[in-house]
């Protein structure tokens, strides 16, 4: 009997194995999940918590519940894989051998890996929501702030949802007006970038928002430092700025075991054949979600497209067939701007985002690189559509490449 270990029962690895266990015979193949964790983690969800929209009870159920039939789910610490040999061993001593493997292990904030920033003050002063931990306590801040500095900082790309740091200030900007102290609030974001996102046309229309709302844009800001005591953010160049409250989004690393096993760039992250995901070391590997070093937003919709391309192209590679599907690194992303309304961007690893209708051309309903309540919804409705059809491994009626019809390219003015 063949053998599939797939490392990882967050997004990726399930909807991996829930694509492909109903298409390899258990007569033939057995496909068995490692994970070290009980808890499966709605984390778009995170970005509301802060702010009072969604409970913690949101965004969290038990992974066992994503399981699919006639796979066999082992919750333990990983230890080391060891891609020579075909085997992955656990803490315990236990090892499972394998003929392919899927590396899905996601990543997760270092606040340790910048100096000043995981101090005593953190959880203070200091917050982030890219943690369930950090999204409640950040709640619980805001709650009792009335007036000051609030600097989101981005300490590094590539993070985790790029867009989701330029949420967080708009509906910030959203919640204060709502509490009736706006004008007791300096909102300031600050960036590695040179704006207020990675590709231009959308960096454009962004930024021109951050400065409709009144939030002070700092880019190329190449974080040294935190000067905690001073509450005080201190980049390569010496440049400072203040705070009263700090939003942070630490480096984002890969998972431990991947750079413990020689598997991980510096970052943690897996080399990978940016088309077809297999690892650029051992034919029969693959890294998908946000383990992959991918030139592309780490993101749920990327993890989607990119598990429908890997599934056909496994299938055929397995069979001793060419991989004949070609990942374009789609992706696209609801913006929540405040007040009930939002915008949605979609792009590949060639084009950047456009104006237009999504995704039906010229219908929508969802419309690009503008605000509108139907964006706002969109990006409400994705939590059901997560836990209920993406999870589960259900089609949704969306091609896995970027299409251009419905998209305006109008260049940056």
């Amino acid at each position: 009997m063949k053998k599939l270990v797939i490392l990882g029962a967050g997004t990726a690895g399930t909807m991996v194995a829930a694509k492909l266990r109903p298409r390899l015979s258990t007569d033939e193949w057995s496909i068995t999940m490692i994970d070290q964790e009980p808890t499966h983690y709605y984390q778009p969800g995170y970005l509301f918590i802060p702010f009072g929209i969604y409970s913690p009870d949101d965004v969290v159920k038990p992974k066992v519940d994503f399981i699919p039939p006639g796979v066999d789910y082992v919750e333990a610490e990983i230890d080391l894989i060891e891609p020579a040999e075909n085997r992955v061993k656990l803490a315990d001593g236990t090892s499972f051998d394998y003929d392919y493997h899927v590396i899905a292990t996601g990543s997760s904030i270092r606040p340790d890996e910048t100096p000043g920033l995981a101090g005593p003050d953190y959880g203070k002063t200091i917050h982030d929501f890219y943690t369930l931990e950090g999204a409640n306590a950040l709640a619980e801040a805001l709650r009792y702030w009335e007036c000051g500095k609030l600097v989101l900082n981005i300490v590094e790309m590539p993070i985790k949802c790029p867009v989701a740091p330029l949420e967080f200030m708009f509906l910030a900007d959203s919640y204060f007006q709502d509490k009736g102290i706006r004008d007791n609030v300096e909102l300031t974001y600050v960036t590695p970038l040179d704006g207020a996102f990675t590709k231009p046309i959308a960096a454009k229309h962004l930024g021109n928002l951050l400065e409709d709302k009144k939030i002070h844009l700092e880019p190329d800001f190449y974080l040294e430092r935190v000067e905690a005591g001073e509450r005080k953010l201190v980049s390569y160049d010496e440049r400072e700025i203040d705070y009263d409250l700090l939003v942070t989004i630490p480096l984002n690393m890969g998972a431990d075991v991947v750079a413990r096993s020689g598997l991980g760039n510096e970052g943690n992250f897996v080399p990978v054949d940016s088309g077809n995901f297999q690892s650029k070391d051992y034919e029969n590997v693959f890294a998908l979600g946000d383990a992959a070093d991918l030139p592309t937003s780490k993101a749920g919709s990327v993890a989607h497209f990119a598990v429908e391309v890997f599934t056909e192209n496994f299938l055929r590679h397995i069979e001793g067939l060419p991989m004949l599907l070609e990942f374009d690194g789609h992706a696209n992303c609801f913006i929540e701007s405040g007040h009930g309304k939002g915008l949605l961007i979609d792009f590949n690893y060639e084009t950047e985002p456009l104006p237009g209708k999504y995704p039906l051309p010229g219908i929508g309903p969802f419309t690009l690189l503008r605000e509108t309540e139907m964006n706002h919804w969109g990006k409400m409705i994705f939590k059901w559509t997560y836990w209920n059809m993406l999870l589960r491994g259900k089609e949704l009626p969306l091609p896995h490449e970027m299409l251009m019809a419905g998209k305006i390219d109008e260049g940056v003015r």
